[in-house]
């Protein structure tokens, strides 16, 4: 046999070896990849961390739920505007408090105040709750009263959309309501805000005049004290607003000084002089009515009611000074209004 016969011979065998040995090693891999693959342990998710969250108190909305009375209407989103604490008002309900067992009624009202709030003094419209301890609703009227209105009226609430409606704590809220014995009642106004862009100004400045109103047969009526009148008179030049006492002032010389003050003018002279005394004129005979009707009101009085009005206090919540809220401690009155007068207990 020739060499190079010989060597390729060898090649050919060597050649033949290999190819036999590859099926062996993919064999040997696919044994390999088909075992199943190790399970990882599972990880115990971690438990999230409770909440918790701050139990709603009883009365804890009952400020808010109260309208406040004679507030400009574009003024509430500020009254808003600060988380106020009354829960003073709220434990004045608990045991042990001053309205604790008895029926209230209560409105609310807006006073604004310059007050220091964080390193700076500002305008705050601040709101106060006045409380009012009777068996009977206070008034069912309201009070329309402004130096620029002329004459003041007494109307109706509900002409102005107040009532007096019953406030349901939070925990009686899911129980039938007309089983519940009522205590405490709100004064409550159901003027839609968006729905005064349909009324006139006149109607809408209404409400910023309105005064919860109250009559007391046992008190004299301030109306009744007074000497004094509004006079809007309807001058050439502008009209003229003042105040006449005629007690005080003599008419000749009050008119004088406004000629000369260049309020009025000469020949006005003697229509405003009249005008004066027309006003005055209708205030005595308001004053001789208001008295006779306070007369005939105690002569009718039933010794039920009599009881009753001697035992009414009036009680003025203001909020609880909190670190979120402007210090008013400085600011605080007894006056309400000039038909419920001075409260018998500022909170």
């Amino acid at each position: 046999m020739r060499k190079g016969a010989k060597r390729k011979r060898i090649q050919k065998d060597n050649n033949e070896d290999e190819a036999a040995a590859v099926p062996t090693q993919d064999n040997h891999k696919t044994t390999e990849s088909t075992k199943p693959p190790t399970r990882a342990k599972p990880v115990k998710a971690s438990k999230p961390e409770p909440e918790y969250f701050e139990d709603k108190r009883n009365l804890e909305d009952l400020w808010k739920e109260i309208f406040p009375v004679g507030t400009e209407w574009d003024q509430l989103d500020k009254v808003y505007g600060f988380n106020w604490n009354f829960s003073n008002l709220e434990n004045a309900f608990e045991e042990g408090g001053a309205l604790h067992g008895r029926k209230v009624y209560l409105f609310g009202c807006t006073e604004p105040q310059l007050v220091p709030f964080k390193d700076d003094s500002l305008l705050i419209y601040i709101p106060a709750v006045v409380a009012v301890a009777s068996p009977f609703p206070p008034s069912d009227k309201i009070g329309i009263k402004s130096v620029q209105r002329e004459v003041e009226e007494i109307i109706p609430m509900k002409q102005m959309k107040m009532d007096w409606i019953p406030y349901i704590p939070l925990e009686n809220r899911e129980s039938q309501v007309d089983r519940l014995r009522h205590q405490i009642f709100i004064l409550s106004c159901t003027q839609r805000r968006a729905a005064l862009k349909h009324l006139k100004i006149d109607r809408i400045k209404k409400y910023e005049y309105c005064l919860p109103y109250f009559y007391n047969p046992f008190k004299e009526d301030e109306l009744e004290q007074s000497t004094e009148v509004q006079i809007i008179f309807p001058s050439e030049l502008k009209p003229i607003f003042c105040e006449f006492d005629w007690e005080l002032d003599e008419l000749e010389e009050f008119t004088d000084k406004l000629i000369q003050e260049d309020e009025l003018s000469e020949d006005q002279k003697d229509a405003f002089k009249e005008f004066v005394k027309e006003k005055v004129r209708e205030a005595k005979k308001a004053n001789r009515e208001a008295r006779e009707a306070r007369r005939k009101a105690l002569e009718e009085m039933s010794e039920e009611s009599r009881r009753a009005f001697e035992k009414l206090r009036f009680y003025k919540f203001y909020p609880v000074q909190t670190p979120d809220t402007p210090d008013i401690s400085n600011v605080k009155a007894s006056f309400i209004n000039r038909y419920y007068g001075k409260a018998h207990e500022v909170l």
